[in-house]
């Protein structure tokens, strides 16, 4: 977003960069720590939080940063502020309670643990960057109106696809042409791959087998299009989505036409086809000057175009999304009201009954995006909320898993918020 560098520049002039707390220092929590502390004078990490110690003392240390301070509150991080220190911590809620801290960058992809912690910012005046895709598909539109309440953002980041996409959207719908599609490019897709086949790979890039396993078997796929729609109000075509196969992106002009929207926009992937990373949308607009116009800059004779970004870079672009929220109280992208989309977990083998889920990129189930009211119809169990639950009855592969199929986890306050969002949004349905 080009005018964040300017103002970044002048909270820099003015002595005062945006302060920004992290919780979680996973791989790509590292690359936001070290594009933050390398790059982007504008942003002071003021610090990161995670369970184990010393993986936060890395993520300093790789970006050049050895003198730290180890703070066990809020009023320890102050004083570290307050001395232009950096700050470890095992204790996230001392970011999310520290005065000076503006914002703060969610990294875990822990469902329970994020929302605490989402909340817990939210409570304590701070805007929230998710990079957590299983907080904001299953639990975002609450959360957004417990931000909306505070005077906060409460957004999903850029650079994940998401993010791309939304950007993408907003230009394309500035110029005067109607968004009608819009998704990732993806690579490939497996629906039974588990973190015993996707080790190799994740040990060569530093990754854990289950989060490699999650983009594999498209449960991340599932969410992180959910949050899509959420964001837009699109919705999938069919459960799962279509996810034509073909050699380019633009390729997908030939699999839908008009028609296929007029009841809405629709979400979606493309799968192999280049540039093999990024986000597209596709968009409508019959104006014959500009038709001509669009033929001229090789767009086609449309009237549907498509437009895409050919990369997405999560570390590198979040952020932006932290001065968005900061300087502009702009989300990059964020639940627009009740929810439209939801995840289904659906058995990834023969299940038996006493069996506890594993989660994302786990062995027992992946992750399929639907319509919201066919999920509630269904009473499907929501991928993001699966892990820890234990089935009450045998589940036959690919058979979608409902709630009254298992026994929830007790006390989690995703489950709670999950069911305040329900509630919720129902009643003002029922008020319309």
């Amino acid at each position: 977003m080009v005018i964040v560098d300017v103002a970044l520049a002048q909270r820099l002039q003015q002595g005062n960069p945006v302060r920004v707390g992290m919780v979680g220092a996973g791989y790509m929590a590292r690359g936001i720590a070290l594009q933050i502390l390398t790059a982007m004078p504008g942003l002071r990490l003021v610090a990161i939080s995670n369970r184990t110690v010393a993986h936060a003392e890395r993520a300093y240390r790789d970006a050049g940063v050895v003198e730290l301070a180890h703070i066990d509150s809020a009023a320890e991080l102050e004083a570290a502020i307050a001395a232009s220190q950096y700050a470890v911590t095992d204790d996230p809620f001392a970011i999310c309670r520290a005065g000076p801290v503006e914002a703060v960058i969610e990294t875990t992809g822990d469902v329970e643990f994020g929302a605490r912690v989402a909340l817990e910012a939210i409570r304590n005046g701070k805007h929230v960057i998710l990079m957590n895709a299983e907080v904001d598909a299953s639990i975002g539109p609450i959360l957004k109106r417990y931000a909306d309440r505070a005077g906060v953002v409460y957004t999903y980041s850029d650079g994940d696809e998401p993010g791309v996409a939304m950007n993408l959207f907003r230009f394309v719908d500035s110029m005067g042409y109607k968004p009608v599609l819009m998704g990732q490019i993806k690579g490939f897709l497996d629906r039974y791959r588990n973190p015993e086949t996707q080790k190799a790979f994740a040990e060569t890039h530093q990754q854990k087998p289950a989060m490699v396993a999650s983009f594999a078997d498209g449960s991340k796929l599932a969410l992180e299009s959910a949050i899509m729609g959420n964001a837009t109000g699109f919705v999938p075509a069919v459960r799962g989505m279509y996810g034509y196969a073909c050699a380019h992106v633009k390729d997908l002009l030939t699999k839908f036409s008009v028609d296929d929207f007029k009841n809405g926009g629709l979400v979606d992937f493309v799968l192999g086809a280049e540039p093999h990373t990024g986000a597209f949308v596709m968009a409508y607009n019959d104006h014959p000057m500009k038709r001509q116009y669009m033929r001229y800059f090789k767009f086609g004779d449309g009237p549907l175009y498509l437009f895409y970004t050919p990369y997405h870079l999560p570390h590198m672009q979040l952020p932006h999304s932290v001065a968005r929220a900061v300087l502009f109280h702009d989300a990059t992208l964020a639940p627009r009201g009740a929810p439209v989309c939801d995840t289904i977990a659906v058995a990834k083998r023969d299940l038996k009954a006493g069996e506890r889920l594993d989660g994302m990129g786990g062995f027992t189930c992946y992750g399929l995006v639907d319509t919201y009211e066919n999920c509630r119809r269904g009473d499907f169990l929501p991928m993001a909320l699966s892990v820890d639950c234990r089935l009450r009855r045998d589940i036959a592969k690919d058979q979608p898993i409902r709630y009254a199929d298992v026994e929830l986890p007790v006390g989690r306050l995703c489950d709670q918020l999950r069911a305040e969002q329900t509630a919720v949004f129902s009643a003002q349905a029922g008020a319309v």
